[in-house]
């Protein structure tokens, strides 16, 4: 399959997951337009280092996803705010730097098979670790949590519970990349629980100050 390539700074795209994006460069403009014109769809990829400014195929993750182009509005200073939608999890086979933008032939990824009764118990896992989350974090919107629980696909859980959760981009690219279902279902387990400690301890902590300060007020 070849794309037009947009290399992006400090995102990560994950299939069935819609994004605003904004985007500048010249290169990556011409090569959202190029999809605009045939069948809107294009490789996204994220930067190893997002300050470079014309990176090259060696300045990207060889993991992206292939997505499609939801609305393209060009903004007053000259920049474009686009809203894409992932669709699959592609990797880079090869690149063509054109004149105008950046071409890429990828290859699809697919998701590794899974014995049912397993995935239902990740599926139930992760489910219960978010419900855990939200009733420390103010961030996460009560819709989310109804869509979560709904949901009965492991593969679209992941995917969508990304989306919601303060990850690095080192992390968010480790869950793109992993192919094999079960992994990148321990690898979110885990991070999940990584989240849930912290919030717990800063809970405790501000819970520790609230009461150092109303202590205070009333000496």
């Amino acid at each position: 399959m070849i794309l037009p390539l947009v290399p992006l700074r400090d995102v990560v795209i994950f299939p069935g997951v819609v994004t605003p994006l904004f985007v500048g460069r010249d290169k990556s403009i011409n090569a959202l337009q190029k999809a605009m014109s045939e069948d809107k769809s294009v490789m996204l990829v994220a930067q190893k280092d997002p300050n470079k400014e014309d990176p090259s195929l060696k300045d990207l993750y060889s993991i992206g996803t292939v997505s499609t182009i939801l609305q393209l509005i060009k903004l007053p200073d000259g920049t474009y705010k686009v809203l894409v939608e992932g669709i699959k999890r592609a990797r880079i086979i090869n690149a063509k730097n054109k004149k105008e933008f950046t071409e890429s032939e990828v290859d699809v990824m697919e998701n590794s098979e899974m014995d049912a009764d397993l995935q239902r118990s990740y599926l139930n896992t992760l489910q219960s670790q978010f419900k855990d989350l939200s009733k420390t974090s103010a961030k996460i919107r009560p819709e989310i949590i109804s869509q979560v629980r709904s949901m009965e696909k492991l593969d679209k859980l992941i995917d969508t519970l990304v989306g919601h959760l303060s990850l690095s981009i080192d992390d968010r690219q480790k869950l793109l990349e992993e192919s094999d279902l079960e992994d990148r279902s321990k690898l979110l387990v885990n991070l999940l629980e990584n989240q849930l400690d912290l919030t717990q301890m800063e809970k405790k902590i501000r819970d520790r100050v609230k009461k150092q300060m109303e202590k205070s007020q009333k000496e």
